[in-house]
């Protein structure tokens, strides 16, 4: 059996573009929302890794402060 011959009319051209479109906004969308949780997660790291080293040098301070 010979398999039937799909026709693209220009009506059909533009429907796949808009849905290919879309597709590629919501993937900009997500990208974006991705930078940003991103960004929020390197400065809570970073203030994280300020809060234990100040509490580091404060222990070792606190140390050298009662041995001497």
């Amino acid at each position: 059996m010979e398999r039937g011959h799909a026709t693209w009319t220009d009506e059909r051209l533009d429907d796949l573009s808009r849905r290919v479109d879309d597709g590629f906004n919501r993937v900009d969308a997500d990208l974006r929302e991705i930078r940003t949780e991103i960004s929020s997660l390197q400065r809570t790291t970073i203030q994280i890794g300020g809060a234990t080293l100040v509490a580091f040098l404060a222990t070792i301070a606190s140390v050298i402060a009662t041995r001497a």
